[in-house]
Formats: C-alpha cells, sequence, structure tokens
C-alpha cells in the first residue's frame, strides 16, 4: 500500500469519526433519544430537564469532560470491578505505547529513514511511495545502528514487564478489596454439583442431602435439586443441584475437594450468582460436557479455517497489481487515482471490519452450548475464542498469506518461522495502520453513535405510534459486552508491541485510539451501560497472558530481523529475552493467579468471622436457598430442613402438580 492510499483511509475514517462525535453531541440532548443514548440514567431517574430547543442543537462537549473527570472508585461502585478492570487495560496500553511512542518517534524513525536500502526520494513523490522507507527494511546491512533498535527491544520489554507485574499487583489487591468490602453474596456460599449418582429407590433429592451430610456435617445446610424445562410441558430430571453451606469457607473447601473416588461423580465447582447463571443450558453426565466441547473445538477450527477466505480476498485489493490481474474488466476504472486509492486504502478493511463483526456472536453461541453454566464464564471464554481467532486470521494470515502456498512446507518448518516474519511482517505495516484507524477509530466512534440501536427507535417510533412505548420502567439498559471488546484492545497491543521498532509511524495511531476508547467507553459506561453480572476482575489473566505472547512475537520477530539484516550478534544479544519473559510469566503466575482462581482460606474465615455475629445471617440462609430457582419454574413445595423452609422438587411430586396443573 503506498502513502496516498493510507493517507486516503485516514482522512475517510477521520472524517467519520468526527462525524459521529458532532451527531452525537446533539442527538444525546434531545429527549426522544434518551432511550438509545442514556437508557441507564434514564432507568435509573437520573435525567434532568432538557435544554431549550436551538440549544439542544448546538453540540456541546460537556459529555467529554464527564467522562474524563470519572474516578476509579465512582465507577467501581456504579459499574463493578469489570469496568475498572477494562478500562486499565486502556490505560495501562497508553503508558505502554507513550513510552514505546517517545522511542520509536524520536530515535528509531530518524534512524530508519536515513537508510540507504530502499531508493531514496524527493518530497514530491512521497504520496506514490510505499511505508519501506520509515520501516527498518530501509536500515543498511549489518549497520551498527541495529544495536540501537536492539536496545529499544530491551527496553520496552522490561517497562512493558514492570507495568504488568504492578497491574496484576493492583488489580489483584482490587480484587480482594472488593470480596472483602462486598456484603454476603449467594455464590459465596453455593457451589453446583454435577454428575449426582441416584441408588434405586432413591430420589436425587435424597442423593444430594445424604452425601452432604456424611462428608460435610458441620457446614452443609440446605440444596435445591436443578430442573429443565426445554418445552412448554416437558419438564427434565437433571442430575444437578444447588448446595448451599453455613460458611464461605466450607463452600470453597466443597468446591476444591475431589468428592468421589471416582470422579466423573459428585463432580462440584464454585457456583455463580443467582442473576449470573446461564439456565439454558446444563449437562447432565460428565460425557455430554466432555463431548459438547470436542464438538466446539472442531467447529471453533473448522470456523477460523473458513474465514480465511476473506482475509485472501482483502489482501488481494491490497495488492493494484494483482487485482487487476483477478479482474482484468476493472483495469479502466482502476486506472483513476482516487479509486484505486479507496480501493487498496480503505475498502480492504472496511470488508474485514465487516465480517469480523459476524465473530463475536458466533464466538458467545460456542461458549454457551459448551457447558458454562454462567454468563461470566461465557463471556470470558467467548473472549478468548475471539482473541484466539484475531491473532491467527487478522495477524498470521495477513502477514503469511502472501506466501502461504508457495512456501506451506518451508513454513511448517519451526525453525524458519522467525526468519519467515521477519521478511513478510514489516511489509504489511500499512495494512495495520489502516487496520488500526478502520477497526479502531471509526467502530469505537460508531459504538458511541449507537447506529443500529438508533434506527431501531426510528422504525419504532414509526412503526408503532399507537402504543405506550414511554414507559420508563419498562425500559431494558444494556450491559456491556467484554468479549467483544477486550480482545480488539488486546489485539491492538500486540500490533504496537510487534510494529513498535519495525514501523513506528503505527504508534501515533494507535495512541489516538486509545484515547478515543479511554473517552468513549467510560461515557458509555456512565449512560449506557449497566453490569450484568460480576467476574471481580477475572478477565486480567488474559490480558497478561496476552501481552506476554506479544512481548515472544516481537522477540521472535527480532530475532529474524537481525539475522536478516546480518547483524547475527545482536540475534544471539535477543536470545535470552523470550527466556527472561517466560521466567517472568512463570513468577506472575505463582504469585498472582491464585487469587483469581479462589479466594485464600485466610480471607474466607476472616469475612465469615465478621459475618457470625451479624444478626441478619439467618434472614441471608432463607433468601440463599431460594435464590437458585429456574426463572422458567416455580418453587412447587416447601418442606422443613434444620428449621429452615426449602423448596423441595422430588420427582414424584413434581409430575403430580404438572398433571394437575394439565388436567386444568
Amino acid at each position: 500500500m503506498i502513502v496516498s492510499a493510507l493517507l486516503t483511509s485516514v482522512g475517510i475514517n477521520s472524517g467519520l469519526c468526527i462525524f459521529f462525535f458532532i451527531v452525537y453531541s446533539v442527538l444525546r440532548n434531545q429527549p426522544g433519544n434518551f432511550y438509545v443514548y442514556v437508557p441507564r440514567l434514564l432507568a435509573a431517574k437520573e435525567i434532568k430537564g432538557s435544554h431549550r430547543f436551538l440549544q439542544r442543537l448546538i453540540p456541546h462537549p460537556a459529555w467529554v469532560s464527564a467522562a474524563w473527570k470519572l474516578s476509579e472508585d465512582e465507577l467501581l461502585s456504579s459499574s463493578g470491578l469489570d469496568a475498572v478492570v477494562f478500562v486499565r487495560i486502556i490505560t495501562f496500553s497508553l503508558k505502554v505505547f507513550l513510552f514505546a511512542g517517545a522511542i520509536g518517534l524520536f530515535v528509531l524513525l530518524p534512524i530508519n529513514a536515513s537508510g540507504t536500502q530502499v531508493e531514496a526520494f524527493d518530497i514530491a513523490s512521497i504520496p506514490s511511495v510505499k511505508l519501506d522507507l520509515f520501516t527498518i527494511s530501509n536500515v543498511n546491512n549489518g549497520s551498527n545502528w541495529l544495536w540501537v533498535h536492539c536496545s529499544a527491544v530491551y527496553l520496552v520489554t522490561a517497562f512493558v514487564c514492570f507495568l504488568l507485574y504492578h497491574e496484576y499487583d493492583y488489580v489483584c489487591s482490587k480484587r480482594i478489596a472488593y470480596f472483602y468490602s462486598s456484603k454476603p453474596q449467594p455464590h459465596q456460599f453455593t457451589i453446583l454439583v454435577r454428575g449426582i449418582p441416584v441408588p434405586p429407590g432413591s430420589s436425587i433429592s435424597e442423593s444430594v442431602d445424604s452425601f452432604f451430610m456424611k462428608y460435610h456435617p458441620s457446614t452443609y445446610l440446605s440444596h435445591v435439586v436443578i430442573h429443565r424445562t426445554n418445552k412448554l410441558w416437558h419438564l427434565i430430571e437433571v442430575r444437578s443441584a444447588f448446595v448451599f453451606f453455613k460458611s464461605r469457607y466450607g463452600a470453597t473447601v466443597a468446591s476444591q475437594l475431589q468428592q468421589s473416588e471416582n470422579p466423573t461423580n459428585w463432580v462440584t465447582e464454585q457456583a455463580p450468582n443467582p442473576n449470573d447463571v446461564y439456565w439454558p443450558f446444563f449437562h447432565s453426565s460428565f460425557l455430554d460436557r466432555w463431548m459438547s466441547r470436542v464438538v466446539i473445538i472442531v467447529t471453533y477450527i473448522v470456523v477460523t479455517v473458513v474465514f480465511i477466505l476473506p482475509v485472501v480476498i482483502v489482501q488481494g485489493l491490497t495488492n493494484l497489481s494483482q487485482l487487476e490481474v483477478w479482474f482484468p474488466f476493472l483495469q479502466g476504472i482502476l486506472s483513476t487515482q482516487y479509486i484505486s486509492q479507496i480501493v487498496t486504502g480503505y475498502l480492504p478493511n472496511l470488508i474485514l471490519q465487516m465480517f469480523l463483526r459476524l465473530v463475536p456472536p458466533v464466538m458467545e453461541f460456542l461458549s454457551s452450548i459448551q457447558g458454562h453454566i454462567s454468563h461470566s464464564e461465557i463471556q470470558r471464554s467467548a473472549c478468548d475464542k475471539f482473541l484466539y481467532f484475531m491473532i491467527w486470521n487478522i495477524f498470521f494470515a495477513n502477514v503469511l498469506s502472501g506466501s502461504l502456498l508457495t512456501q506451506l512446507s518451508e513454513l511448517l518448518d519451526l525453525r524458519n518461522i522467525p526468519s519467515h516474519l521477519a521478511a513478510a511482517v514489516p511489509g504489511q505495516a500499512s495494512f495495520f495502520i489502516a487496520y488500526v484507524v478502520t477497526l479502531g477509530w471509526t467502530s469505537t466512534s460508531s459504538d458511541l453513535f449507537r447506529v443500529l440501536q438508533c434506527i431501531g427507535i426510528l422504525f419504532q417510533k414509526c412503526s408503532c405510534c399507537c402504543s405506550n412505548s414511554n414507559d420508563v420502567d419498562d425500559i431494558e439498559v444494556p450491559y456491556f459486552l467484554y468479549h467483544k471488546e477486550i480482545p480488539k484492545i488486546l489485539f491492538f497491543g500486540l500490533l504496537g508491541i510487534s510494529y513498535f521498532f519495525l514501523a513506528p509511524l503505527m504508534l501515533p495511531f494507535l495512541l489516538v485510539y486509545f484515547s478515543l476508547a479511554y473517552i468513549i467507553f467510560k461515557n458509555q459506561f456512565i449512560n449506557v451501560y449497566a453490569p450484568k453480572f460480576e467476574s471481580a476482575g477475572k478477565f486480567w489473566p488474559t490480558v497478561h497472558n496476552s501481552m506476554i505472547f506479544s512481548l515472544l512475537l516481537m522477540h521472535s520477530i527480532a530475532l529474524g530481523i537481525f539475522t536478516l539484516k546480518k547483524l547475527r550478534t545482536a540475534s544471539s544479544v535477543i536470545l535470552p529475552l523470550p527466556i527472561l519473559t517466560l521466567l517472568f510469566n512463570e513468577y506472575c503466575r505463582k504469585r498472582f493467579l491464585p487469587n483469581f482462581v479462589a479466594y485464600s482460606a485466610e480471607s474466607l474465615m476472616k469475612k465469615d468471622k465478621e459475618d457470625a455475629n451479624d444478626p441478619g445471617m439467618p434472614r441471608f440462609y432463607e433468601q440463599l436457598i431460594t435464590a437458585y430457582m429456574d426463572p422458567a419454574l416455580s418453587p412447587l413445595q416447601f418442606s422443613d430442613s434444620d428449621g429452615i423452609r426449602v423448596p423441595n422438587h422430588s420427582d414424584n411430586h413434581t409430575d403430580t402438580l404438572l398433571s394437575s396443573a394439565l388436567a386444568v
């Protein structure tokens, strides 16, 4: 891609961003659009009186200031710890690329531009040249200036690792503090048990009660058997139950221990919060869950491979000569300069963006049928799937697509991977800059504008004029799709770390994206999104692992680059970096990750002691055992157990009630 095509893409997307900002600043002030742009405030009845008509037509940037001033404590109290962690991903990225940008733009870029590997040009010819002049490809082979790039790789690696340690420690401490400050929550005292064996002549409820009274007599409280209804008149017996305990410590111990000599029976895990339970999908057996995971893995691989087709099409559009070979009848049209710039600079990433919009819902669907029993688990699983998908299909597939068919045998040789990456990655700098501009700037700004929701409200106003749609009590406040946005941010981080020493010109575009994301997403947390679930920061290990992978990828590319540039000594100097990075990652995994899996016995016992003298705990236990009820079902019968009224879903009684209902 030549400079003029890249500038065309930047110009189009900059215009769209400005358009979205201006139109949003006007539309958000119109009372008829409150359902689109401030549904959270509308539902909370915090909308103030509107301005006069003429004032509402003037764009006002006050919302930018409000988003900028929103403190972390305010965000924590209003949107939860997951929102805080999400914003810290953005601020972490800003810190990384401010540091890398200072090195890249003021040190590495002048060195790259002063090389002679690429044919020199005059100022007038800038629009027609490629970006290779400003990349490491232009530095002379064997030049001692390459040692500056080698030093920069060390400096950025050290800085990123320092920040990663600090952020992991900070998020971990916030997670513990969040736990200490919380009131008793149902999921803290509850575990999910699956694969319950039922002896002949006994019921699931009797089996659960007998087992836990025998092996957890001092902490066991009660239980509720899970029933599923897949049709209106069909009730399934699921061999699973929510089991309640008198303390957090007792519930955690039971969830972590293997309960039976047969590990496929009495399978336990910590229960999610009642409003986080994903009821539509409960597997009854270990074999069902295992088979579903196999099917999902195969499906995921198929989807990933199929997506290579649009990637190949996109890469063909960036190469004008290749495009003319594929479609010779377009030669006359493509000879027009402005059209060729749009086709090669803007159109490829627009097409890629359209295809990518289909991926997050697909990944969420695959995760939902994988056997996860909570919305938060589904989103974390979908987040990982989407991130891996983007790394393979957007980065590696685009970088290697030019030589994928002709050099497949060489690519399969693992020893050649660094050299292939070193040869291919710098040449894709302009494509990924256009990618950042299109899928970063414009896509994020369109989230502010909420195009689909705005169109939906417009159609609703036109078609439902006779219905009362102004009832604030009926408004549905959306929740934030972490699995859609976190992988995008992490992928941009991967691009920035990989390219900072190869093509420093990418860094300003990334800084603009992260700045936009910081303002826009904080504004959306204030006005639009309300938390539906809370994982207490469990997304952060994914962030940490992604950044470690990005560093290792950068090291691999650096090894290949210095070898191709005939400075093998620098390659030898780089060799310790991936080893040191992996050792650092292993230390962080041992030091911090256990606190994201389960809370410590120290924390649990301390919290349990605080609640021991709380007069409200008996009332909490009474509400606890009725909290986990499928919304499609209602309590059928109550029996007394340990002086507490609990739901009893015995098989015979359920069938009797259903038969009576059908008879009526």
